[in-house]
């Protein structure tokens, strides 16, 4: 049913008159979605993939097995220009309060910077999703990395953890990563717990959410928000899952992308005439690598993590259909920022030729035996005695077509795919949608379907107004042309107007992989270069001009600090 057809039925089932509430305070129905009280709210299920790259997925051009998120594409809305926050705890601390992250407090990581917009932890003056479905009524509902919170190893302060920014229920991990065989900082409610007998955190996970969908209260609508911490390193996978990847990558990174860029033009998420490299200018000549099985076998269990999120997805897809409504149910899926380049060849820091420790390691397995940290060649990683990643070439695959990874706001470290999936009122179920959207717009979005007034004042404190804009209309096929977009991360700059982007590269510590950097502004056309190849810069001064006079306007708003301020302090 689309949404003119759901006003005229709430219409006449109840009278206009003796319509509920209007979204945003609207008084009547022209050029408005009315809800009706009487009208049924829908069930909201969030799911989010960690480091998952652009064309990881079976349904964006991927060899990676993703039936179970496949068939939410081909039941739904594939997004071919969603936007994220280029890193882990930035783009959710934006997900969940609806602000650019230094409005929401994390405009780093986790440790405070002694700025207001890096204080590593959620601002008080933010209003989370759970917090505000709360208020619409909701159930709430999380399971998995949590990730916008300081102290995440200790209980000194945990004002911000789930339970205290509006959730029910929690069962997960604090911190930014660990072992999926034995996580650090396994948390459930408010209380630290330890991992049990063949503890497996993907599966853990999903088994907690379906045991939350079965015993949520049928008579009022849910919200469950499902962090995955797959594919994030260290990659953790089971052997039987992994073995069904042998063979599958040893042609190697350059034939992989260039398969996966031959699928994305055939599915239609970029132009046909996109130009794109098929190799990313830092990847290593996969004819000179020494290591080829050993490489292989590192994308094998990269494979692996992302189809066993899909299987997780899959249990709880069908613990909805079981106990909820799934046509009546909004189901979102994306992923935090793209495919990683963070590599520890060696036990190293591979940029910075340095040693690698983490503090979120176990030193020994759960049984007891050391655990060996790093991407050491010739060992296979996935089990629970090993701690390792897939590096910078492989994730360039996994952001095929795009250039640059995590932590850059080149298209491949902001674009992720984008899957929205609601049988009630998406139309035109199984096409792409070209509009832009960002990680902002799904606060507003949530506001408008389930009929909450987004707060102004919560718990006492003045609540900052949301940045986006709400995708409810985009779901029906309607068009909109999306507000200017901004994005900094540790000194790399983006601004994106329609078809133009304003992006520039901070000549920081992986000069070694991309040398010659130097944070000039770079200009593209993305309607016809989203490969980000050919620099406009030199041709339209005026216009780089203008939109980096409205970057500064946006970072004076949001407080962004020089990043030679905070790298140093």
């Amino acid at each position: 049913m689309n949404r003119r057809n759901f006003i005229k039925k709430a219409a006449i089932g109840i009278g206009i008159s003796n319509i509920g509430f209007c979204l945003n305070g609207c008084k009547s129905l022209e050029n408005k979605t009315v809800f009706s009280q009487s009208m049924q709210k829908p069930d909201v299920v969030l799911i989010m993939a960690d480091d998952l790259g652009y064309s990881d997925l079976g349904c964006y051009g991927g060899e990676i097995h993703t039936p179970n998120i496949d068939k939410l594409a081909e039941n739904g809305l594939r997004f071919s220009q969603f936007y994220n926050s280029a890193r882990c705890c930035p783009t959710r601390a934006s997900l969940l309060t609806g602000l650019y992250p230094h409005q929401a407090g994390i405009g780093l990581m986790v440790e405070d910077q002694g700025y207001e917009g890096y204080r590593g932890t959620l601002s008080k003056n933010s209003v989370t999703l759970a917090e505000m479905l709360k208020i619409g009524g909701y159930q709430t509902a999380m399971v998995g990395k949590w990730h916008v919170a300081r102290d995440a190893l200790t209980k000194k302060n945990i004002d911000n953890w789930p339970l205290q920014r509006g959730f029910d229920k929690f069962f997960g991990t604090i911190p930014a990563y660990g072992s999926l065989w034995d996580p650090a900082g396994l948390v459930e409610g408010n209380d630290f717990i330890e991992p049990w007998d063949d503890f497996f955190y993907t599966d853990a996970i999903a088994d907690k959410a379906v045991d939350y969908i079965k015993t949520a209260d049928k008579s009022s609508p849910m919200f469950l928000y499902l962090a995955s911490p797959a594919p994030h390193y260290p990659l953790h996978a089971r052997k039987e899952t992994i073995d069904k990847y042998k063979g599958v990558y040893d042609k190697g990174w350059y034939e992989t992308r260039k398969q996966r860029i031959k699928n994305v033009k055939e599915i239609g998420l970029v132009s046909e005439d996109i130009d794109v490299k098929i190799q990313d200018e830092a990847s290593k000549s996969w004819v000179m690598e020494q290591n080829k099985d050993w490489q292989a076998q590192r994308m094998q269990t990269y494979a692996a993590m992302v189809e066993e999120l899909d299987r997780s997805v899959g249990k709880v897809l069908q613990a909805i259909k079981n106990n909820r409504k799934i046509n009546n149910t909004l189901i979102l899926f994306l992923s935090d920022n793209g495919g990683s380049a963070e590599g520890h060849l060696n036990d190293t820091i591979e940029r910075l030729n340095s040693p690698w420790n983490s503090s979120f390691a176990p030193e020994k397995t759960p049984n007891g035996e050391p655990v060996v940290k790093g991407d050491i060649p010739g060992r296979p990683l996935g089990g629970p005695d090993t701690f390792g990643s897939y590096g910078l070439n492989w994730a360039s695959v996994s952001n095929t077509p795009f250039r640059r990874h995590k932590i850059w706001v080149h298209e491949g470290g902001i674009s992720t795919p984008f899957i929205a999936h609601w049988p009630n009122y998406i139309n035109d179920a199984g096409s792409i949608c070209n509009q832009v959207g960002h990680i902002t717009d799904i606060m507003p979005t949530l506001c408008e379907v389930s009929g909450t007034k987004y707060p102004s004042i919560f718990k006492g404190k003045t609540i900052k107004p949301y940045e986006g804009e709400s995708l409810f209309k985009v779901f029906e096929g309607e068009k909109r042309q999306r507000k200017p977009l901004f994005w900094e991360h540790e000194g790399n700059r983006a601004v994106r107007i329609n078809k133009w982007k304003l992006v520039s590269e901070y000549p920081g510590e992986w000069q070694c992989f991309y040398p010659g950097q130097d944070g000039k502004w770079e200009l593209y056309d993305i309607s016809e270069d989203r490969g980000e190849l050919n620099d406009l810069s030199k041709k339209y001064p005026e216009k780089v001009k203008q939109m980096a006079k409205k970057y500064k306007e946006w970072a004076n708003k949001v407080g962004v600090v020089d990043w030679e301020i905070i790298s140093k302090g």
